[in-house]
């Protein structure tokens, strides 16, 4: 590779890092971190993972060859496990040793080699690991948040190929700054999880479980979505970034909303506590009054009208009313309701996502619903509270979604168990 490519090569990457330093929420970062690492030395596969106390999480997998097998639009299945720190495994030993691990063929490892390739999943998939390159995210204090790991560099006829000197240069070079960035989103996502576990407090009914696996549903309701209308790329990225920030602050406006009401069980509601209820969504819309950047403002959005109704019904809410004239804790007067694409987008999607939730999981005043029940009620509603290209999408991406609520449910048992 001559001297000119290299250096194109490095600015190429140069510019993406500048890109990278935008993303806000944490895991949109991941995901593409992971999906730039791989385009830098056409690597057909990869995953990352990050450090949870003493074990390793993988947060994001991605397989050209596995996706070229699926119908236009689908995604790999969604996996989401844990395993503990251990120099037995590739990934551990990253991250115990904290040194780049680049092996030629995954299946004819040294014998001195403390860590083993497990071929568990290449035997479920049929696919064929070979070269692999493992590097650890690490910060300026020496703290290692992850591992970045991809498979099988490619030439430019499709071969697979080891990592060779070059393609480690630039994947060191990339993970520096990748890390800067992960600093700077890691600043962010405490911050509204600071914010999550003070709505948690006031309210425990709306868990953070609850926050994630919404914020997590509506991304994946977005991506299918954006795929239906072909949005263009740089437009589904910082979009997808910001809801999934955007989604876990829809209920923030309930802390303003007192115990006598928020925590009510029996009796049921009267009608005017309900539309003192009613004034979270402005409580919480109150918070982002300032906003300036689009981030903020889809904060605001989806707080404000996450009950707003497709169809305009007047059970939708809080209408066209001026939010910022209400005074936490008064009940929410009636306004004319809104409808249709006066809804936000971003607002119309968290109200999938939100109910269906609420929907599938035990509270206080309800048994949980069956997933299948739950998907069933979701489509009754497209047309009248929910908008039908969403719902369309929602129910394309059915069996992700129930991959996704499974992996929560699995991680609640693990920690009631420990």
């Amino acid at each position: 590779m001559s001297s000119i490519t290299k250096e194109q090569k490095l600015q190429g990457i140069i510019e993406m890092e500048s890109k990278l330093n935008e993303i806000q929420d944490l895991d949109i970062l991941l995901e593409r971190i992971l999906t730039e690492a791989r385009k830098i030395v056409h690597a057909d596969a990869g995953s990352i993972y990050v450090v949870e106390g003493t074990n390793l999480r993988i947060k994001y997998a991605q397989n050209d060859t596995q996706l070229k097998s699926l119908p236009e639009g689908s995604k790999i299945p969604y996996v989401s496990f844990s395993f503990p720190i251990s120099k037995k495994s590739i990934a551990g030993y990253c991250v115990l040793s904290g040194e780049v691990v680049n092996i030629t063929d995954a299946y004819n490892l040294s014998e001195d080699k403390p860590f083993s390739f497990n071929k568990t999943n290449d035997e479920e998939t049929g696919y064929r690991t070979t070269s692999m390159f493992c590097i650890p995210l690490k910060i300026a204090s020496g703290k290692i948040l992850g591992v970045l790991q991809i498979i099988n560099a490619q030439n430019e006829a499709g071969n697979v190929i080891p990592f060779d000197s070059d393609a480690e240069l630039y994947i060191k070079h990339f993970a520096v700054s990748a890390v800067q960035a992960l600093e700077h989103a890691c600043i962010i996502g405490n911050m509204i999880k600071s914010l999550q576990l003070m709505a948690q407090f006031r309210d425990p009914k709306e868990t953070f479980k609850h926050v994630e696996r919404v914020s997590s549903f509506s991304i994946e309701i977005y991506d299918r979505w954006a795929m239906n209308r072909n949005v263009p790329f740089f437009e589904q990225q910082k979009f997808r970034d910001n809801l999934k920030i955007a989604a876990k602050c829809h209920d923030f406006g309930k802390v303003a909303v007192q115990d006598s009401i928020l925590k009510k069980v029996k009796p049921r509601l009267t009608s005017e506590e309900r539309d003192v209820m009613k004034g979270h969504t402005c409580a919480g819309a109150l918070v982002f009054t300032d906003a300036e950047s689009s981030l903020e403002q889809m904060c605001r959005d989806v707080a404000l009208r996450h009950h707003e109704w497709w169809n305009g019904q007047d059970c939708g809410y809080p209408g066209d009313f001026d939010y910022t004239k209400y005074v936490p804790g008064m009940a929410l007067p009636h306004a004319k309701p809104l409808a249709g694409e006066e809804i936000p987008l971003a607002a119309r999607i968290v109200s999938i996502a939100d109910v269906f939730d609420a929907l599938s999981h035990k509270r206080a005043y309800k048994g949980a619903w069956s997933l299948e029940d739950s998907f069933m009620e979701i489509e009754k509603l497209s047309g009248t509270q929910f908008d039908p290209e969403l719902v369309k999408a929602f129910i394309q991406i059915k069996d992700r979604i129930v991959a996704i609520n499974s992996s929560f449910e699995a991680d609640e048992k693990s920690e009631e168990n420990d």
